[in-house]
């Protein structure tokens, strides 16, 4: 008889399948893939809903063969994961200092999948009132959801907690942020290691080496994913930049010139609100510097798309 589950690791060959049954209660199996997916040229991600069949329930830990990939709702490249239902951006407020091109290179990533992003800064106990301000007045004018805790008091975890409950969230974010504490206190049972920041050069080590789900209970699964130092957007045009800055959006209609950049054309009502405050100077700054990174990287993209 198949069971379904849903795939919370893979590794060498392996894929660890957690299962939930109402009297079984959870139960992980260890299982091989049927040769069936190499024929069909299908690969089992994590994060993927499958049947399986059990062969051996009494082994530890017992094992089985996955035998059916269920429809996915999407997939994601980087991590390698699928079935997310939205992404928890975790950057800290301090130590090391967030990058805010970083921030928004994120967002942007996220957007390009149609992903909700929740922006969670942590460290709020070494931060100043200042610092929370202008980063919670930064992002929620571009319609972000922003959250404040620090994982290691564990201010803010139920808040979190709460957000995330009934859904499968990818959780990812430069080393050094947080990410295992944070996930420890949501999932004890993933016992994740921590690292400490390097001295020498004030970014977190590593300590995630591949792409896990924990099990948070109610139907909650984590996605743990490995730290990173910077974060390409590929193939993106730098004109296409624009399109994932919400804020722009009511004042682009007014610009003189139709498929205005923003930048430095004469008559632009998006750069007249940003002088004005009617939009924040810091993502103003990072959405020039990416298009400006953008068209170093992909300078063939020359021409204006149409909107």
């Amino acid at each position: 008889m198949a069971v379904r589950g849903k795939i919370i690791k893979s590794i060498a060959g392996f894929y660890e399948v957690h299962t939930s049954d109402p009297a079984a209660g959870s139960v992980t199996y260890r299982c091989r893939a049927k040769g069936v997916f190499r024929a069909l040229k299908q690969k089992p991600l994590v994060g993927d809903d499958v049947e399986i069949e059990i062969t051996d329930p009494v082994s530890v830990p017992p094992e089985g063969n996955v035998v059916k990939l269920l429809p996915r709702k999407n997939d994601l490249i980087r991590p390698n994961v699928a079935n997310v239902d939205q992404a928890l951006l975790l950057f800290a407020i301090t130590y090391p200092v967030p990058s805010y091109n970083m921030v928004d290179r994120f967002l942007i990533t996220m957007g390009r999948k149609d992903l909700p992003a929740i922006l969670c800064f942590n460290k709020q106990d070494l931060a100043r009132p200042d610092e929370i301000r202008e980063l919670r007045e930064t992002y929620e004018a571009c319609g972000c959801k922003v959250l404040f805790l620090s994982a290691l008091d564990e201010i803010g975890i139920r808040s979190v907690g709460r957000i995330l409950e009934g859904k499968t969230t990818v959780v990812t974010g430069p080393s050094g942020a947080g990410k295992s504490s944070l996930i420890n206190r949501l999932c004890p049972d993933a016992r994740l290691e921590t690292g400490e920041l390097s001295k020498k050069i004030g970014r977190g080590k590593n300590t995630t080496r591949h792409v896990e789900l924990f099990f948070a209970g109610n139907d909650t699964f984590l996605v743990d994913t490995p730290g990173f130092t910077s974060l390409s957007l590929f193939d993106l045009k730098a004109e296409q930049i624009r399109n994932f800055y919400p804020e722009f959006e009511p004042y682009a209609p007014e610009c003189r010139f139709h498929g205005c950049n923003h930048l430095t054309e004469p008559g632009c009502a998006v750069r007249q609100a940003v002088q004005e405050g009617r939009i924040s100077r810091i993502r103003y700054q990072n959405y020039t510097e990416i298009f400006a990174q953008q068209k170093a990287v992909r300078p063939d993209y020359g021409k204006r798309d149409p909107r």
